[in-house]
């Protein structure tokens, strides 16, 4: 099934906090549609990013409520996400440590694209299976 569309973040933002009616109204509408026709829809990694980093600095989201939203959002099948795989280990890696969520993502996509060690001058992200701080 190929994609018919790509969410902004602010879709996103729009569909988890309903923070405004109309744009939310909007969202569901045309999602709405999309899925009952069967399409699938994309969500980039950078939209993703973004999203962590509007949920926990606008929004207030803990940390965990930020990991439970996002688990929700991709065991949504009509989503499809850009580098899922990676995306699922910064999750994990996040939920755990003590990093940022972005740290863990830069590091998960090292870790596809073999380019390992992750050099950081972040010392909570070099505690990371794979990563080195730099001294």
């Amino acid at each position: 099934m190929k994609l018919t569309a790509s969410l902004d973040t602010n879709v996103l933002v729009r569909l988890i906090v309903k923070d405004d009616a109309a744009q939310t109204q909007a969202a569901v509408l045309a999602l709405s549609k999309m899925l009952r026709q069967s399409q699938r829809i994309g969500v980039a990694l950078t939209v993703m990013l973004e999203l962590e980093w509007v949920l926990r600095s606008r929004y207030k989201f803990s940390k965990a409520e930020v990991v439970k939203t996002f688990s929700e959002l991709m065991m949504t099948v009509e989503l499809a996400f850009v580098s899922e795989a990676a995306l699922e280990q910064a999750l994990v890696w996040y939920e755990e440590g003590d990093a940022d969520f972005a740290e863990y993502l830069h590091l998960a996509q090292a870790h596809q694209l073999q380019g390992l060690p992750f050099l950081t001058f972040d010392v909570k992200a070099a505690k990371a299976s794979g990563a080195k701080l730099l001294k």
